[in-house]
C-alpha cells in the first residue's frame, strides 16, 4: 500500500495539478485523507492540517520526472531568503536565482516596468507591443494575473513609457506573504496553463493558515547610496568641441562663429562655465524600509492568515520613490468531511514618485519646446527650475485586488473542484505642468484605466485502482475566462492660469454639450476612450500512468477557443506527451553511487494568443486618424466617422493560431546521498505561425501589413550543479554552493510570404540568422587625406550619393561596388546573453549564515547610443526632436572619449552615427547580487521568553559591485532595443538592517 502511495504521489508531482485550476498536488491515502487543495498544506482526515507534520508546503511539480521531489524545471524559492532582498518587485529577486529566466532592468528607478524573457525569443522585439506578447504568465495563488493591453501605445507618438501610470503590475506582491516561487519552463509544467502560459509561467504561492495562533512581524530599514558621479560644465564642454573646430573649420582653428551654440559662447557665462555642482539636487541617498505583520490561527474545521505590510522605496535620483500598502487575507473551512471551502484576497495600493527627465515629459505631452540652451549645472539656478515643479502635481496610482473561492468535494478517489477568480487593477495619473516650465503654455493630462480578469473553472479527477505496481490518475476541466482592458485619457495645452487645472464643465444641461468639457478660446483639449475585450475558453483531459516507480507517461490532450481568433480558426487542439524513466529503480538497484538518477521528456504543442482583437475579423476600422501629430477623433459636420486602422496596420482574412512546438529532455542526478545534485536540461521549441507587420500597402495609406508565417525557433542547455560541500554533520561550518547556467541560441526559421530577408526600421531579419542582432556598419577608423579614398572608375567612395571626404569613417564596402549603403550593414554582436546565470553560495556557523550570490550575463553586446549622442553634438543641436534633448546628467562625465576618432562632425555622411559598430561594446558582466549575514537568537531566548519562538536579524548589501569591460555605467542599464540611451536611472547600491520574530 506504501508503494502505491508514493507511486501515486511522484505521478501528481511531475505530471502536475493546476493551481490555475483547482487541482490537486497532492493525493493522500483515500483511508488516511481528503484531497490536499492546490494552495493548501497536507489535510488529515476531519482537519484542516496535519498537526504532526505542522503545515507543509510542496511545489506543484509539472514537468519533472516522477521519481524525486527535487524540481529542476522550477525553482522553490524560501520565503526567508525572499524577505532578505529589499526588491521593490519579484523581478528584482529572481533575477539571479531562476535558470532560463532573463530579466531586463533598464532603470533604478522605483516601480519601472522589468520585462522577463523565459528561454529566449519568442519574437523579434521592435516595440513594446512585442515585449509585451513575450511575457511569462505569472499566477499568484492559481490565479493567473492580468497585465496592462499595450493597445494605448497606439495613440503615443513614443513608447519610453505606456501613458497611465506605467507601473511594475509585480511590485504589489508582498515578499513577506510568499511561501515559494516556481519558474516552470517546458510544456510538461506549462501546458495546463493553456495558451496563456506559451511563454513560462511563474507560480507564486502565498503562505497559508495555520491551526494553531501563529503571529510574526518582519522589518528592515536600509539606504539606497546614492552614485557617485564625476561632472562637467561648459568649459569641460567647450574644449571637448574645441578639437573639431581647430581641425575642422574653414579658418583652420576654433572659432566662436554663428553655428557655436549659444550657451558655450561666452566663457563669462557662470550658468554654464561655473561650478558644476548640479548633484546635489539630483542625486541624493534613499531610505528604504519594510515593515510586515501577519496572524494566523484557528481549528481543525476552520483557520485563518491575516497579513498587512507597508514598503517604501525611495530612488537614488530625480526624488523618484515608491510606496506600497497591503492585506493579504486567507480562510480556509471544513463544515463537513466531504467538503473544503478556501478562499484568498490581496489588496495592494501602489504610489509611484515618477522622474521629472525632460523627455518623459516631452513625450508625454506630444510637444517639444526650444531646446537651443540645456538646463544650468549651476546649483543655485537648477535649484530654481526644480522649484517650479513645486506648482506641477504628477499624482500617480495603482490599486490591485487578487481573489478566489473554491469548494472542493473529496468522495475518495473521485475528487471535483470549482473556484471563480478575480484579477482587478485600475490606475490613475493626474498631471500637471506650469506655463514656467513649458514657455508659457501649461499642460494637464488626466489618466483612467484598468485591466480585469474573471475567471471561472471546473476539474474532476479519479484515482483508478489498478494494483501495487500500476496507478492511473485521470483527470478533467473546463475554464473559461473574460479579460476587459480599458482606459479614458486626456490632455490639454494653454490653460487660462496656473491656478485652474481642470477642464470646466458645460453645466446647463438645456445646452447640447451639457457636462462636455469646455475649452477656452486659447486651449487646446485632446480626449481618447478606448475598450477592448478578449474571452478563453478551455477544456482539457489527461491521463497520467505510473509502473513500479520506474516508467511513467502522461498524456495531456486540450482545445482553447479565443475570441481574438478569426471564426475560420477559433480552436486549437494541443497534445502534450511527457515520459519518465527512473534509471536507478529500474537498473540500479541498492547501489550507492547515484541516489537519483532520472531521465525525462516532455514534448507538444501549445497555442499562442492574438494580443489585440483587431485580428478577429479581418479587415476593420478605427476612430483614429491624424493630420497634426496628435491621434484624434474623425469627423464630418460634426458626425463622428470611421476609418480604416492606418497606422495600426492592415490586417486581413485567413490568419490561423500562432502556437509552440516544444521538446525538452532532462536528466536529473544525486550523488553521495543527494549531496551532489545536478539538473541538467536540453530544450527546442519553435515558435510558429506568428503575425508580423511587413511594410507594405503604402499606396493605400498603410504603415504595414500583418501577415502570418513567421517561425523562430530557441535551443538551449541549462545546467543547475548544486552540493553540500561542507556538511555541519561534520562541523559546525557548513557550505552549500549553487551554480546555474542557462544557455539560449535563437533563430529565425520562416518569414512570412517566403521571404528570405526583411528591412523593418533599422533592424534586418534574415532566415537563419539570429532574431536579436544589431543591423550595423563596420568601422576600420578614419580617411585622413581625400588620397586615402578608394576611387573606382574615376569615382570616388559614396556613402548614399554623398561622395566621402577627409575626415569621414572608413567604412566596409562589403559587396566591393564602392558604395556604402544599408546593403553594407552586417548583422553584428547579440542584445540577449547566450550565457546567463548565478552563482549562489550559502554559509553557516553555529547560529551565523552568511549569503553570498553572483550574478552574470556573457555573449551580450551594448549599443551606446548615449556615447553616439555625445559626439553627434552637431546634429542635436538647436533641433526640436526627441534625440536634441539634453537633461541635466548631460553634464555628467560618461564614457572613455579617447576610443573614438576624431570625424568631421559636419560631414554629410553623419560620422557619428549610431549604426555602426563604432559604439558597439562588449556588455557581459559579473555582479555580486546580494551578500547578507544573519545571526539566529532562538536559542538564547530559549527559558526566557515563552512568547517568542524565532528570533532573526541581518544585516545585507545589494548591487554590491560589477565586473564588466564595458565603458558605460552600467551594462543593465540598455532598453528592448540593447541601446544604452543615458536615461535608466542608477541601480543603486543598497544596504539594509532588518528582523524577522515569529511568536
Amino acid at each position: 500500500m506504501r508503494n502505491k502511495r508514493m507511486s501515486l504521489f511522484c505521478t501528481l508531482l511531475i505530471l502536475g495539478a493546476c493551481p490555475s485550476f483547482g487541482c490537486p498536488n497532492l493525493i493522500a491515502d483515500s483511508k488516511k485523507g481528503p484531497l490536499v487543495d492546490t494552495i493548501n498544506a497536507t489535510i488529515e482526515k476531519d482537519s484542516l492540517t496535519n498537526d504532526s507534520a505542522v503545515v507543509q508546503f510542496l511545489p506543484i511539480d509539472r514537468d519533472r520526472s516522477l521519481f524525486t521531489d527535487r524540481n529542476p524545471q522550477s525553482i522553490s524559492l524560501p520565503s526567508e531568503d525572499i524577505a532578505h532582498y529589499p526588491a521593490v518587485s519579484l523581478q528584482q529577486y529572481l533575477k539571479d536565482q531562476a535558470v532560463g529566466l532573463y530579466i531586463q532592468e533598464s532603470s533604478g528607478e522605483p516601480g519601472t516596468i522589468q520585462p522577463m524573457f523565459i528561454r529566449g525569443l519568442p519574437m523579434p522585439i521592435l516595440s513594446q507591443k512585442e515585449v509585451y506578447q513575450s511575457q511569462p504568465l505569472v499566477v499568484l495563488d492559481g490565479i493567473p494575473l492580468i497585465s496592462e493591453h499595450p493597445f494605448a501605445y497606439d495613440i503615443q507618438q513614443y513608447d519610453f513609457n505606456r501613458i497611465g501610470p506605467a507601473t511594475n503590475l509585480l511590485s504589489n506582491i508582498d515578499m513577506n506573504n510568499i511561501a515559494s516561487v516556481q519558474v516552470l519552463k517546458d510544456l510538461a509544467g506549462t501546458a495546463i496553463y493553456g495558451p496563456l502560459g506559451a511563454n513560462g509561467v511563474i507560480a507564486i504561492t502565498t503562505k497559508q493558515p495555520s491551526p494553531t495562533r501563529k503571529i510574526s512581524f518582519n522589518s528592515y530599514v536600509g539606504i539606497a547610496q546614492r552614485p557617485t558621479v564625476t561632472t562637467i560644465n561648459g568649459a569641460y564642454e567647450n574644449n571637448f568641441r574645441r578639437q573639431f573646430y581647430d581641425r575642422y573649420t574653414a579658418s583652420g582653428q576654433y572659432s566662436a562663429d554663428d553655428t557655436y551654440p549659444l550657451y558655450l559662447s561666452d566663457s563669462l557665462n557662470t550658468a554654464y562655465y561655473g561650478s558644476s555642482n548640479w548633484t546635489d539636487n539630483y542625486y541624493q541617498n534613499g531610505l528604504v524600509y519594510s515593515a510586515d505583520a501577519d496572524i494566523s490561527g484557528g481549528g481543525d474545521r476552520a483557520n485563518f492568515r491575516f497579513a498587512v505590510g507597508h514598503m517604501q522605496n525611495r530612488g537614488v535620483a530625480d526624488e523618484t520613490g515608491l510606496k506600497r500598502y497591503s492585506a493579504l487575507f486567507n480562510i480556509n473551512m471544513k463544515p463537513l468531511e466531504w467538503l473544503l471551502f478556501s478562499a484568498m484576497i490581496n489588496g495592494n495600493r501602489v504610489q509611484r514618485d515618477r522622474n521629472r527627465t525632460l523627455r518623459d515629459r516631452f513625450a508625454t505631452m506630444s510637444y517639444i519646446p526650444d531646446l537651443a540652451s540645456p538646463l544650468s549645472p549651476n546649483n543655485d539656478i537648477y535649484r530654481g527650475y526644480l522649484q517650479q515643479f513645486d506648482n506641477s502635481f504628477d499624482n500617480n496610482a495603482t490599486n490591485i485586488v487578487e481573489g478566489h473561492a473554491k469548494l472542493v468535494f473529496d468522495f475518495n478517489r473521485l475528487k471535483v473542484t470549482s473556484r471563480v477568480a478575480v484579477d482587478y487593477n485600475e490606475g490613475y495619473r493626474d498631471l500637471f505642468y506650469p506655463r514656467t516650465l513649458m514657455e508659457e503654455n501649461s499642460y494637464a493630462s488626466n489618466y483612467y484605466g484598468y485591466n480585469q480578469r474573471l475567471l471561472f473553472d471546473n476539474h474532476l479527477s479519479y484515482d483508478v485502482d489498478l494494483g501495487a505496481q500500476h496507478t492511473l490518475y485521470l483527470e478533467a476541466g473546463s475554464t473559461l475566462q473574460w479579460d476587459a482592458f480599458k482606459y479614458n485619457y486626456a490632455y490639454a495645452y494653454k490653460g487660462i492660469n496656473d491656478f485652474i487645472k481642470i477642464n470646466l464643465l458645460e453645466s446647463d444641461p438645456d445646452n447640447l454639450d451639457y457636462l462636455v468639457p469646455q475649452a477656452f478660446p486659447s486651449q487646446l483639449v485632446y480626449k481618447f476612450l478606448d475598450y477592448t475585450k478578449q474571452n478563453l475558453v478551455s477544456f482539457y483531459g489527461r491521463g497520467s500512468y505510473n509502473f513500479n516507480d520506474k516508467y511513467t507517461a502522461s498524456l495531456l490532450l486540450r482545445s482553447d477557443g479565443s475570441s481574438n481568433a478569426q471564426p475560420t480558426s477559433r480552436w486549437l487542439f494541443a497534445p502534450v506527451l511527457s515520459l519518465g524513466w527512473n534509471i536507478k529503480n529500474d537498473l540500479m538497484g541498492d547501489d550507492a553511487t547515484f541516489s537519483t538518477f532520472n531521465l525525462r521528456a516532455s514534448a507538444g504543442r501549445m497555442g499562442r494568443l492574438n494580443v489585440f482583437d483587431n485580428f478577429s475579423q479581418g479587415p476593420s476600422y478605427s476612430a483614429q486618424l491624424s493630420y497634426t501629430g496628435n491621434v484624434v477623433a474623425p469627423g464630418y459636420n460634426g458626425f463622428g466617422v470611421l476609418a480604416r486602422p492606418y497606422e495600426f496596420g492592415w490586417s486581413g482574412y485567413g490568419i490561423p493560431w500562432a502556437y509552440t512546438d516544444q521538446l525538452n529532455i532532462g536528466l536529473d542526478m544525486g550523488l553521495a546521498d543527494e549531496r551532489i545534485r545536478i539538473n541538467l536540461d536540453w530544450y527546442t521549441k519553435h515558435d510558429k505561425n506568428q503575425l508580423l507587420g511587413i511594410p507594405s500597402y503604402a499606396e493605400y495609406g498603410y504603415n504595414l501589413s500583418y501577415e502570418a508565417g513567421m517561425d523562430v525557433n530557441n535551443t538551449g542547455v541549462e545546467l543547475q550543479l548544486s552540493a553540500d560541500v561542507i556538511q555541519r554533520s561534520e562541523g559546525r561550518f557548513s557550505w552549500t554552493p549553487t551554480l546555474a547556467v542557462s544557455y539560449n541560441q535563437n533563430k529565425l526559421t520562416a518569414l512570412p510570404g517566403g521571404l528570405d530577408e526583411i528591412v523593418i526600421g533599422n533592424r534586418l531579419f534574415r532566415v537563419g540568422e539570429r532574431i536579436d542582432q544589431f543591423w550595423l556598419l563596420q568601422n576600420e577608423g578614419i580617411y585622413l587625406t581625400d588620397a586615402e579614398i578608394p576611387i573606382i572608375g574615376g569615382i570616388p567612395q559614396h556613402f548614399n550619393g554623398i561622395a566621402l571626404r577627409a575626415g569621414d569613417p572608413r567604412w566596409v564596402d562589403t559587396n566591393g561596388d564602392n558604395a556604402i549603403t544599408d546593403v553594407d550593414k552586417s548583422l553584428i554582436g547579440n542584445i540577449f546573453p547566450k550565457v546567463a546565470g548565478g552563482f549562489m553560495n550559502q554559509f553557516s556557523y553555529g547560529n551565523w549564515s552568511l549569503d553570498a550570490n553572483f550574478y552574470f550575463n556573457i555573449g551580450r553586446n551594448v549599443l551606446n547610443a548615449d556615447m553616439a549622442n555625445r559626439f553627434d553634438f552637431i546634429n542635436r543641436e538647436g533641433t526640436t526632436n526627441m534625440n536634441s534633448v539634453k537633461e541635466i546628467t548631460f553634464w555628467e562625465k560618461r564614457g572613455d572619449y579617447s576610443q573614438y576618432p576624431l570625424y568631421n562632425p559636419w560631414s554629410n555622411v553623419i560620422p557619428y552615427r549610431a549604426d555602426q559598430d563604432l559604439f558597439l561594446e562588449n556588455g557581459s558582466f559579473v555582479k555580486l547580487r546580494t551578500l547578507s549575514v544573519g545571526y539566529d537568537l532562538s536559542d538564547l531566548l530559549k527559558g526566557r521568553s515563552s512568547t517568542i519562538e524565532r528570533l532573526y536579524i541581518y544585516c545585507s548589501g545589494h548591487n554590491l559591485f560589477t565586473l564588466s569591460p564595458y565603458t558605460g555605467r552600467d551594462p543593465e542599464l540598455v532598453d528592448y532595443m540593447g541601446y544604452d540611451t543615458g536615461y535608466g536611472m542608477p541601480i543603486p547600491r543598497t544596504y539594509t538592517l532588518g528582523i524577522r520574530m515569529n511568536l
